[in-house]
């Protein structure tokens, strides 16, 4: 029976590794997320203060408390300021999928390529649940420019951040950032054995 050869192992234990992975990350994502929330409250508060008057922060739960005030429905038009909740871990899922593929690969060095891969990803996911908070405020006062206080440009800058931040940050800098630490290993297994895929068989003798 012919054995498997690496690229296919590679890929089966790489599929593996994300599934028990992503099931434990689902049960301590509230903590090892909690440094992307600390980072998204500084971000908001520093970068927003318009809009955000105070993060409150806990594990698993970011609330925050905007200056956006808007009608309130039955209230003889009296207006209320907006809060919005967001998870820090809504946009970390790469993790699992980032130590997954460095566990598939095996080597020297695992431990210390998954510690630096996990603090290199703080500050991307910090990226996408700032975007989402920003976009959540922003749907809550219906996209008014008024309300908001802000130019068309500053909104659709925004909305862009959001779809960057919720569909291409969260899988593919996760495997990017693989691609580097683990380039060797992508070299030396990966490319040769898709190479050695591509070519013809040889016919027999």
């Amino acid at each position: 029976m012919r054995r498997p050869s690496a690229l296919t192992i590679f890929v089966l234990s790489a599929f593996g590794w994300i599934v028990v992975l992503t099931a434990l990350w689902s049960q301590v994502s509230a903590w090892t997320s909690y440094p992307v929330g600390v980072l998204s409250h500084m971000a908001l508060e520093q970068g927003s203060p318009m809009w955000v008057r105070q993060v409150h922060l806990s594990p698993g739960n970011m609330e925050v408390d905007t200056a956006i005030s808007v009608p309130v429905p039955e209230a003889g038009g009296r207006r209320g300021e907006i809060t919005i909740e967001a998870s820090p871990a809504r946009y970390a899922y790469g993790l699992p999928i980032f130590l997954a593929l460095v566990l598939a690969a095996r080597g020297k060095g695992r431990s210390g390529r998954a510690m630096a891969g996990y603090v290199l990803l703080l500050p991307f996911q910090a990226v996408s649940l700032t975007m989402y908070s920003l976009m959540q405020m922003m749907l809550a006062a219906q996209l008014n420019l008024r309300t908001l206080r802000i130019a068309q440009w500053q909104m659709e800058a925004i909305v862009y951040g959001y779809q960057v931040g919720s569909l291409v940050l969260p899988t593919l800098v996760p495997i990017l950032l693989w691609l580097w630490m683990d380039r060797r290993f992508v070299n030396d297994v990966l490319v040769r054995g898709w190479k050695e895929s591509m070519a013809p068989a040889l016919p027999p003798s």
